[in-house]
């Protein structure tokens, strides 16, 4: 790659854009070149979702210069953008699933003939894009909602190249792959960008930024606060620094020596089964213990959470809080004894996004705030500030619709619904996704906390340091199964890999035969 200026197919200086109260760029300067894959790194809140906007053309900044391919430019919307060779993925796909593949990567720009839509050629355009990806196995009629998400994210990669995109913003683009798919992302990003494509890359995992990318800016409070770094060489110690501007040295929060309780444990799960999903689950939480549950994506680890807290129906097994058998099947049952839930897809199934963010926080136990068959709005707004303070949750503001907050501070308060007392037991699915580092920390602090408080925590994660860090226990699934379980102490992220990926290849693993080696249930 060259650093002529005929390469920079996109420059930004002095950008600017400001809603009511909140300068959410200020004056943010980025350079791409064609055939780059440029990173963008930046806390939630730093301004990343906003410039995305700016430059799809959903948002139109307030001052500053665009130059795109050497010309000043003003998207009117999205689909101007997309006119000009500028395509965006956004973390949460926006594909029709009803659709075919062909449809949805024509979708708004179909060929026609004699005033039809020529379906045959539109099939054969995809089909010639999804070659071109390294994909020829996804069928160009299949519907679109029957594939899984790592085939959808190609459907999204297709669509900008029917388009002929010289731009391609990826935002998140792996938070949805599992580990062995997470490669074969990168490989068609390298094919993208050996096309001449330019990718903007943004991502919370610095591993993945030294592997794909090749510069890097940081964005902090909607400035640019670092440019043009070198992706493979500039320090993680510098690239946090200057998202958060601290240094953060430990991200976990020590482990405090404390006696967990001997008897009846706080949860114990005997022999648990959901038919095609997991089997012969068993474990148990004490209070004021963090046991982690890390593996592939489709090792059955999210069902396991889902069927404790009753949001799906076990075929086989029984749930004991303290003793007592929960009712299968059951999410009053189990919110009534005391257990709490963060699921991983935050927006959802756990947030009400047009609702104040007071509303979302007193939801769980929204009967305390009714009487006479009215609410007592003031007592809500009081308790969710009392938690939202404690969270150092940013804007402060309760009664701000929940949707206007970055994806940390939005998991924040999913986390503090649990927090207005009787919460025993919090059942956590991928707390971090999509969250910065600086706000990850938060959360541990959050999390050691309500554990050193008496509150047992089950956690769920595909990023193993934060399974290993965080936790107690742990415990290991794959294809179904708990196939190990020791002290986080005595793990390593070389080990725990080793047991998630063995046998990850064993398709159609028979969930009824006999359990691998090594099961601790």
């Amino acid at each position: 790659m060259t650093d002529s200026p005929e390469d920079v197919v996109l420059r930004l200086t002095d950008v600017v854009k400001t809603f009511p109260g909140v300068r959410a760029l200020d004056g943010v300067q980025l350079e791409v070149r064609a055939g780059e894959v440029h990173c963008l790194l930046g806390q939630n809140g730093a301004g990343k979702s906003t410039l995305i906007k700016v430059l799809s053309g959903a948002h139109t900044p307030d001052s500053g210069e665009i130059l795109w391919q050497g010309q000043p430019v003003s998207f009117n919307g999205p689909q101007a953008a997309m006119k000009a060779g500028i395509a965006t993925i956004y973390q949460e796909l926006d594909l029709v699933d009803g659709l075919s593949v062909a449809e949805n990567m024509y979708l708004g720009h179909e060929p026609h003939s004699a005033g039809f839509v020529a379906r045959r050629a539109m099939r054969r355009g995809a089909a010639e894009i999804l070659q071109r990806l390294g994909h020829p196995e996804i069928p160009a009629g299949r519907e679109v909602g029957k594939l899984p998400a790592a085939a959808k994210q190609i459907v999204s990669m297709g669509r900008a190249l029917s388009r002929e995109a010289r731009l391609l913003i990826m935002d998140e683009p792996s938070a949805v792959l599992a580990h062995d798919e997470v490669e074969n992302l990168f490989r068609m990003v390298r094919g993208l960008t050996a096309q001449g494509i330019a990718v903007i890359y943004i991502s919370h995992r610095l591993e993945e930024i030294r592997e794909i990318g090749d510069r890097v800016t940081v964005l902090k409070d909607g400035r640019t606060t670092a440019a043009n770094l070198d992706a493979k060489t500039t320090p993680n110690r510098e690239l946090v620094s200057r998202m958060t501007g601290r240094t953060i040295e430990y991200i976990f929060p020590e482990r405090t020596e404390r006696a967990v309780p001997d008897g009846t444990p706080l949860l114990a799960v005997h022999d648990l089964a959901l038919d095609g999903r997991f089997a012969d689950v068993s474990l148990t939480v004490r209070s004021g213990e963090i046991v982690g549950i890390t593996g592939l994506v489709g090792s059955g680890r999210t069902e396991v959470l889902e069927t404790i807290y009753g949001a799906r129906r076990a075929t086989a097994g029984r749930v004991e809080l303290e003793g007592r058998p929960l009712r299968r099947g059951s999410v009053n049952a189990a919110v009534r004894a005391g257990i709490g839930m963060a699921p991983e897809e935050r927006k959802s199934q756990a947030l009400l996004l047009a609702e104040p963010i007071y509303r979302n926080v007193t939801l769980a136990g929204f009967a305390r705030f009714a009487k006479a068959g009215f609410t007592d709005a003031g007592q809500e707004r009081a308790e969710a500030e009392r938690v939202t303070r404690d969270l150092d949750l940013r804007p402060a503001d309760v009664r701000r619709p929940v949707r206007t907050l970055s994806g940390g501070n939005q998991q924040k308060v999913v986390v503090g619904r649990w927090l207005l007392g009787g919460t025993r037991l919090l059942l956590l699915d991928e707390p971090t996704r999509g969250v910065d580092v600086g706000a990850r920390a938060e959360l541990y602090q959050v999390i050691r906390k309500l554990a050193d408080e008496g509150v047992g925590v089950l956690l769920v994660s595909s990023e193993v340091p934060e399974v290993l860090g965080l936790s107690d226990r742990v415990l290991v699934m794959r294809e179904g199964r708990v196939v190990h379980e020791a002290p986080a102490a005595e793990l390593d992220e070389a080990t725990v890999l080793d047991l998630v990926m063995a046998g990850s290849l064993l398709d159609g693993a028979d969930l009824a035969g006999t359990a691998p080696e090594g099961n601790a249930a």
